[in-house]
């Protein structure tokens, strides 16, 4: 049986077939870019200044151009394309007549009902055959009538009177629908015909070779590759390998910084200009005198050695660089001022790459100094300098001044809790702040997100003491209380504690189902509805939107170690400011669970809560969790315990039956115990590990 292929020369049904397939991409596409961001950078509210740094307009075309990389210009130009074809597809479909397709009939051919007889039958052919015998018929052009054609319709005349009257050819019309029997194998292909006719065959070929042998595995491949090119974090794993051979158990934020210069994307940055153009002017300019230190990129005479000894031209390009971004040192160069704040960003993600290598190591130290590190590259202050520099307008010489001969620099905080007179005694005069611009530092620093830890303790949920290897509750309750804030209310006692769900909530139990709250029409809302963001880190010198992490670890002091690897909040269960943009001081609760040691005892910890975008931010302070052995808990937990059926009872009757003794009524037993101790029970206290912790920071 041979195969016979029909193409859609009349537009029946390709326009259809690539209306569809276009649709599939094009759709999913258009959805992706119109949907609203759900990125926390664009979700978050931003802190209400005025201020732009000297450079902004720098930084403000660094972040752009990465919110543009962000939203797939690829992705647009597919929507547009897509879109394009689907309309001239529809165009096609809406302007196509539909081609009507006759079913092979006798009855229809011979012009007779099907009621008709076969004498009926016979007479009609005759008349027909002789009509349109081509001996007798003569074609005419007016009716674009040919000798072939008015052949086959006599043949099809034949044809419909064999297949009402000869048994064969009925039999084959009955079962195959066609008097000749079982016909071809019909293949429809939703393309015109001219696509392989005329010699066009071969750019079909073309095609298919391009679209199955080139480009589908350059994707695939390009896709592999990408995977195995790239770390967990994101990094080039040759970055990757770099920042594991600069490890050091005693490296510090300084170390950190030249380890970061080692990562291959920079080369992306300095592409298409000269290696060392202009790396001798930024090497004096960064270790020119400093105000506050020997140096004015703010760095030590170790850290000099370390840019001096590096041969590479790239990478000591690229650690003149991070100095000069973190010292904030003028290069009076457009080019290098913009690579400068451009190696930033790239410093930062080579860095979540060094903390996932230290954590893997657990030395405190390295893990500690990578937090660190995070907060000074997005605030661009050398490890060395004044946290005040975090505040508009403030230079390291309006710094040393406000903090005098102080062997220590001042921490926001502790210039925000000063009175506005002292504040203004010290930072605003000739050569300091003018008055606009200690009004716009103020009003910065009094929307700035400090998370202000008022208890942390341990617990297992539903149970009175933690056993060993029990799953724990690290509970951390705190308030965001900005800097220089006024009238902060006490903390309420009833804040402080961690009510467990109900017992028969067993989804709020296995962690399924948020906790709920009462809105503010008295409904109920469930938590994560209601998660709020923190504002946006103010970094005015940062190429990039980020939103503040907060992370969280508890570490043993005397070996340097970590116990309990950190975790990540960036979201609140309360507002944090309300819509006048005033702190509501509301008390928000962070829980981290993690195994409880397998033998039982007092472990005391440091509990580290660190931000990542603020310098001087984080909370220090010793935790103590106490894990009793089993047979305590048990004994705490005696009267919680099911106490046994009394005789008279079902169950006790049952009971006595299965163990053939017969049990004592529980009334009797408690008359006897009250009599014989004459005490009433006293209630345990909830848990030893609710232990009050002191800061230390």
């Amino acid at each position: 049986m041979s195969s016979d292929y029909s193409y859609d020369d009349e537009a029946q049904f390709f326009p259809v077939f690539i209306l569809t397939l276009t649709g599939l991409v094009t759709l999913p596409v258009t959805y992706s870019l119109l949907q609203p961001s759900k990125d926390d950078s664009h979700l978050a509210p931003r802190i209400k200044t005025e201020y732009r740094s000297q450079h902004g307009h720098v930084v403000d075309s660094l972040r752009d151009k990465q919110n543009r990389k962000q939203r797939k210009i690829k992705r647009a130009l597919v929507a547009v394309a897509g879109w394009s074809l689907m309309g001239f597809m529809a165009y096609l479909i809406m302007n196509t007549s539909p081609v009507e397709t006759k079913i092979w009939n006798p009855y229809d051919i011979l012009g007779i009902a099907e009621s008709a007889t076969e004498k009926q039958i016979k007479s009609r052919y005759k008349r027909l055959s002789v009509k349109f015998h081509p001996d007798k018929v003569k074609p005419d052009p007016a009716k674009n009538q040919t000798i072939q054609s008015l052949s086959n319709h006599y043949i099809e005349i034949t044809k419909a009177f064999q297949a009402l009257t000869d048994e064969v050819v009925r039999n084959n019309f009955i079962e195959y629908g066609h008097p000749d029997g079982k016909q071809s194998l019909k293949i429809g292909i939703a393309l015109p015909k001219f696509i392989v006719s005329d010699g066009n065959g071969k750019y079909l070929v073309l095609l298919y070779t391009g679209l199955l042998g080139i480009l589908l595995p350059y994707l695939v491949g390009s896709w592999w590759y990408g995977t195995k090119r790239r770390s967990k974090e994101g990094v080039l794993m040759e970055s990757a390998n770099n920042l594991f051979r600069q490890y050091d158990e005693d490296i510090d934020e300084s170390g950190i910084i030249w380890a970061l210069s080692a990562g291959k994307e920079y080369e992306a940055v300095l592409k298409g200009d000269q290696t060392e153009s202009g790396l001798s002017k930024i090497e004096s300019r960064i270790t020119a005198p400093g105000v506050a230190s020997p140096f004015a990129a703010g760095f030590t005479v170790k850290d000099k050695e370390r840019l001096e000894d590096l041969d590479s031209g790239v990478r000591r390009k690229v650690l003149g660089l991070l100095w000069a971004y973190l010292g904030r040192v003028e290069l009076d160069d457009a080019a290098l001022t913009k690579a400068k704040y451009a190696v930033a960003p790239l410093a930062r993600s080579l860095n979540q790459s060094f903390a996932a290598i230290a954590l893997a190591f657990g030395n405190t130290a390295p893990l500690t100094g990578s937090f660190l590190a995070n907060q000074h590259l997005i605030q661009a202050i050398s490890p060395k300098a004044s946290p005040l520099l975090q505040l508009p307008h403030f230079t390291p010489e309006i710094a040393l001044a406000v903090e005098g001969d102080s062997k220590s620099h001042l921490s926001v905080q502790q210039f925000m809790d000063l009175s506005d007179a002292q504040r203004r005694q010290l930072a605003v005069g000739k050569g300091l702040l003018s008055e606009q611009e200690y009004r716009t530092c103020v009003g910065v620093a009094k929307q700035l997100p400090y998370l202000r830890v008022a208890k942390a303790f341990f617990k297992v949920t539903g149970e009175r003491l933690i056993i060993p290897s029990s799953l724990v509750t690290l509970v951390i309750k705190g308030r965001f209380i900005p800097p220089g804030a006024e009238k902060v209310p006490a903390i309420d006692e009833l804040d402080l504690e961690d009510v467990d769900p109900a017992e028969d909530d067993l989804e709020a139990l296995m962690g399924r189902k948020n906790k709920t709250i009462k809105g503010a029409d008295g409904k109920p809302v469930s938590v994560e509805e209601q998660s709020v963001l923190p504002p946006l880190a103010f970094a005015p010198h940062y190429a990039r939107d980020h939103t503040p992490k907060w992370y969280a670890f508890l570490s043993d002091s005397k070996q340097g170690k970590i116990a309990v690897p950190p975790f990540t909040f960036n979201r609140f269960d309360a507002p944090i400011f309300d819509d006048q943009g005033k702190p509501t001081f509301n008390m928000q609760t962070l829980k981290a669970q993690f195994a409880a040691p397998p033998q039982a005892g007092h472990y005391t910890f440091v509990m580290h809560v660190v931000c990542d975008s603020y310098v001087g931010f984080d909370t220090k302070m010793e935790v103590t969790l106490v894990v009793e052995e089993p047979v305590a808990a048990v004994e705490a937990d005696e009267g919680d315990e099911i106490s046994e059926p009394d005789e008279d009872s079902i169950a006790g009757q049952m009971h006595a039956l299965k163990s053939g003794q017969p049990l004592q009524s529980r009334r009797r037993v408690d008359e006897d115990s009250d009599d014989e101790s004459g005490t009433e029970e006293e209630g345990d206290d909830t848990s030893d590990t609710n232990t009050d912790t002191e800061d230390e920071s």
